[in-house]
Formats: C-alpha cells, sequence, structure tokens
C-alpha cells in the first residue's frame, strides 16, 4: 500500500460505493415523484466486481468504506458484500448509510459479517411528516432499525438530518434534545441544491441559523468523535452523552479536505460528488483489464478530482440524479 494524494496533496483514503441505485423511500430531495429511470440488472455491479474492485483501490491506499444506494438494503444479500469486503486485509473500518426501513432485519447479521458502523437517514420524528417527506414507509420501522442497530453493536449510530426550512427546521431542539436524553448522535446537514428534487433555495437553512437556534438547550462544546471519516464538526451539550454535529457542503464548504472517491452501481468512479467527472471501471473490468490497469484507472481517477465544487456559482451535476451518486 503506497498511499494516494490528489494533485492538491490531499489524502484519499476513503471510497462511497452506491450498491444499488434502488430505494424503498422516495424523499423529496433526493428524487422527483415518480422516481427515477433505473438501471438494468446487467449493468450494475456484481459482489465480485465491486470486491475486485475495491482490492484493487486498496492496494493504493484506499482503507475506509461506505455502502450507500439508493438505499442498500434493498439488494438482496447484502451481508454476503460486507463479509467479502472485510476480507480484504488493509481495510480497516466498513460502515453504511441507510435509510432505515429495514435495518431492524438486517442489523445483526451485517455486525456479524463485519459491518462497523451505521448512519441512518432520518428528518423527523413526526410519523405524518415522514410520510410527506419521504412519500411512503413509517416511521416506527426507523426507530426500530436504530435500536436493533445499537443492540447489534454498530455503534455510534448516527442520525443524518437534512434541514429544510418550512418543512422540519421546527424540529431542530426536538432533535438536538435526544443527545441530551437519549444518548443520541444528530448531525444537520445543510440542503444542497441539487438536480431532481423538488426543493429550492427558499428551503435552504444554513448552519449558522442552525446553531443559532439551538442556543435555546444550552451552549455547544466542542466533541471529539473517533469513528467516523466525514467532514462533520461536533459538539456536545454539557452534560450530553450524545453529540451534535454540522455538515456544511454550500456555506462553508469542506472541498480543502476531501478525501474520498465515489463508486457507481453501474462502475463509474467519481472523483467529487458535484462533478459530472467519471471513469469507467466497470467497462475495464468487464473486459479483461489487469490489476495493474485498473489501479492506473484509478489514480487517473484521482488526478481529475476539482479542487472545489461551484455550488455557490450555481454549478449543478445534472449527469445523474442524486439519488444514483450515493451522498
Amino acid at each position: 500500500m503506497t498511499g494516494l494524494s490528489d494533485l492538491f496533496q490531499r489524502p484519499i483514503n476513503y471510497l462511497r460505493i452506491s450498491v444499488t441505485d434502488r430505494c424503498n423511500l422516495r424523499c423529496v430531495y433526493c428524487m422527483p415523484p415518480g422516481g427515477v429511470r433505473l438501471m438494468r440488472h446487467r449493468d450494475i455491479l456484481s459482489y465480485e466486481e465491486i470486491r475486485t474492485l475495491v482490492a484493487a483501490a486498496s492496494r493504493l491506499g484506499i482503507s475506509k468504506l461506505r455502502l450507500t444506494g439508493g438505499e442498500p438494503l434493498v439488494r438482496a444479500d447484502l451481508p454476503r458484500l460486507v463479509a467479502m469486503l472485510a476480507e480484504i486485509e488493509t481495510i480497516d473500518d466498513i460502515a453504511l448509510t441507510t435509510n432505515g426501513m429495514l435495518l431492524e432485519k438486517y442489523a445483526a447479521e451485517l455486525k456479524r459479517a463485519g459491518l462497523r458502523r451505521v448512519n441512518v437517514s432520518l428528518d423527523t420524528l413526526r410519523p405524518e411528516r415522514f410520510r410527506r417527506i419521504t412519500r411512503r414507509g413509517n416511521l416506527e420501522d426507523v426507530l426500530k432499525g436504530i435500536d436493533a442497530a445499537k443492540t447489534a453493536g454498530l455503534n455510534p449510530v448516527k442520525i443524518n438530518t437534512v434541514v429544510m426550512a418550512g418543512i422540519n427546521d421546527d424540529e431542530l431542539l426536538g432533535f438536538a434534545g435526544k443527545t441530551i436524553d437519549e444518548g443520541w448522535h444528530v448531525r444537520f446537514i445543510e440542503l444542497m441544491p441539487l438536480s431532481g428534487n423538488e426543493l429550492t433555495a427558499s428551503q435552504f437553512m444554513p448552519v449558522s441559523e442552525i446553531r443559532k437556534r439551538l442556543e435555546a438547550l444550552g451552549t455547544l462544546e466542542p466533541a471529539f468523535v473517533s469513528a467516523g471519516n466525514g467532514p462533520a464538526k461536533y459538539f456536545r451539550f454539557p452534560g450530553a452523552a450524545g453529540t451534535v454535529g454540522f455538515i456544511t457542503p454550500v456555506s462553508e464548504h469542506f472541498c480543502f479536505k476531501c478525501n474520498r472517491l465515489r463508486l457507481t452501481a453501474d462502475g463509474k468512479l467519481r472523483p467529487c460528488l458535484l462533478s459530472e467527472q467519471e471513469t469507467d471501471l466497470k467497462q475495464l473490468l468487464r473486459h479483461g483489464s489487469s490489476a495493474a490497469e485498473l489501479e492506473e484507472a484509478i489514480t487517473g481517477a484521482i488526478a481529475s478530482k476539482p479542487k472545489e465544487h461551484n455550488l455557490a456559482g450555481g454549478e449543478l451535476a445534472r449527469n445523474r440524479p442524486y439519488s444514483q451518486v450515493g451522498g
């Protein structure tokens, strides 16, 4: 393992893997009401192909993985993939981002397979509002999934909450209060102006405003969180067992320290979530490319990683809906 850096001297050690473009929800900031055109099954990487690509990336320096979707748990036998990836010696962390709808069923099996941690996307604590935001599904299923993940030892279970003005911003104190009363780890995420959703700029709320509202619960103190590979900044209310995290892709972008790549379900390697630049690893893999050729393609993709996004300038990646990139 030699270690990876891009042209801007950012270490690259983290790969997010979208295992499917399918999802059992239709969240308003992620998908249009009718969903998206789905990939053909033959165009999606097999588990064996994913393992081959991860093995190549790991030889270069990738050591941390996160499985995403769509919704990763709708893909059959996901624990088998986790076990396959956990066998790669140089991979030291495998995590999962999920909407939690199926987590109660799979949490224990995923833990046994080698999954370390889980993030659960949850934007409201109100059942009726949950149905409006996700357009389907039941809040109770997600809450049971969170409990099952904790019981299985997939800790810390982090709750990802996209803040939308006029939609769920009246629940900020409710979510933050759970870090005090129940030891939750909640991360508030700024809404990104992505193509394919139905929200507008009026729903955007900067983290500065979110933090101001949370002052009603006390003073936030910096908190150290050892588990995690992302850009969140963590804090804690005095005496709280849980933490409050903030992710600021718009108001205070963190491109200068981005350490990640993204592999789409159909085998395209994206060096930036918000760039349309992709390298087709599936085509190389299915045409018999050697391990060295795969590693060369990965290295080339890293060399194309842009310095930063330009959301503030109105540039959006439009070649894929957000649900196909994996967040």
